[in-house]
């Protein structure tokens, strides 16, 4: 049995109400286990040719490597963006428990 890689998955929102409701529904739907919200971030970046300085809220979410394609996919139906920020980082190490929680709260459909 392979072993699974566990991610943390970032995403920028343009509002607490939207990262809320994505974190929501990606919870209800099993492919996270948890998302973290932290509102007020600053953002700035390169946008369609001009220099955006914007207020952002952050999503932490956590899940597992052979969901995130589910979870992009989701998301991208689910943010007001033309292109959001969906980015992964994978988790090297954790609590065995904490780990063993993802698992069970997350339900991954992928054949191996």
């Amino acid at each position: 049995m392979a072993e699974t890689t566990y991610i943390t998955v970032l995403i920028t929102a343009g509002s607490e109400e939207e990262a809320g409701r994505i974190g929501k529904t990606l919870v209800e739907e099993r492919l996270i286990a948890c998302a973290n919200i932290i509102p007020k971030i600053r953002s700035i970046f390169s946008w369609k040719g001009e220099i955006w300085d914007e207020n952002e809220v952050l999503m932490i979410l956590k899940s597992k490597e052979s969901l995130f394609q589910q979870i992009k996919e989701r998301v991208k139906t689910l943010h007001s963006y033309e292109v959001p920020e969906i980015i992964a980082l994978p988790i090297q190490l954790g609590s065995e428990d904490y780990l063993n929680w993802i698992d069970e709260v997350t339900n991954d459909h992928s054949v191996s």
